[in-house]
């Protein structure tokens, strides 16, 4: 007797991850360059802390803010599209009928059966929009509502944010500066080795990548502070 294999679905959604690492990454990479900045051009830990939290709170509020907008405005042109077909249905029903026909007709169905699927489709308005919205258009209704998003986005840049500070509160600013540089690189090649993994890609090239936008950033900073730490100066 053969063994019966039992089938696990492993496809998962994506969104929320998708969300969570485009907050983290952009606080962590951005907190990083600011702090850094601020930390070559001066060794006030309490200039340093200041600026830091300060570009923490507004990262995080202006990240939500944009996940919102940009999550709502995707959720508005699915729900125009929608709009659109119902009203193209109702106002030219045979070409919406030869655009279900031709769809159809591309995925290999002929002569009867085809007929046949285009009017089961057809009878029914609701299934007839769904049909035209998923397989003309290739659009689906957002699963994830714009203040989740918001919210997922914004907590990951907070909680992304506070990696390169942490250094500051427990040893010199000169060593903090490598510290922060050497944990922040190392997480972010942590997450995208994982990201790829999870999704799609190779781990080690996207790890690499996260790795060198958070060196990029801290260079960026790095860059910046000196110069204004020489003006001070």
């Amino acid at each position: 007797m053969g063994v019966r294999k039992t089938h696990i679905e492993k496809h998962k959604g994506t969104s929320r991850w998708r969300d969570f690492i485009l907050g983290w990454q952009d606080g962590l990479v951005n907190v990083l360059g600011v702090t850094l900045g601020v930390a070559t051009a001066t060794e006030d830990l309490s200039i340093i802390l200041t600026a830091a939290f300060a570009a923490t709170f507004a990262e995080s509020i202006s990240m939500g803010a944009v996940a919102y907008t940009s999550f709502k405005a995707e959720k508005e042109f699915y729900q125009a599209q929608v709009q659109l077909e119902e009203k193209e249905i109702l106002e030219i029903p045979q070409v919406e009928r030869k655009e279900v026909r031709k769809v159809y007709h591309a995925l290999g169905f002929r002569g009867a059966l085809l007929e046949k699927i285009v009017a089961h489709i057809t009878a029914n308005k609701k299934r007839w929009r769904d049909v035209m919205v998923s397989q003309e258009l290739k659009m689906s209704a957002p699963k994830i509502s714009p203040e989740n998003s918001a919210w997922v986005v914004g907590f990951s840049a907070l909680v992304g944010s506070i990696i390169p500070i942490i250094p500051f509160f427990f040893m010199p600013v000169r060593t903090a500066i490598l510290i922060s540089l050497s944990i922040s690189t190392a997480v972010l090649f942590c997450v995208g080795a994982y990201k790829a993994k999870t999704t799609v890609g190779k781990p080690l090239r996207s790890g690499i990548e996260m790795a060198l936008i958070g060196m990029l950033a801290a260079l960026v900073g790095y860059a910046i502070g000196a110069l204004l730490g020489t003006t001070v100066i």
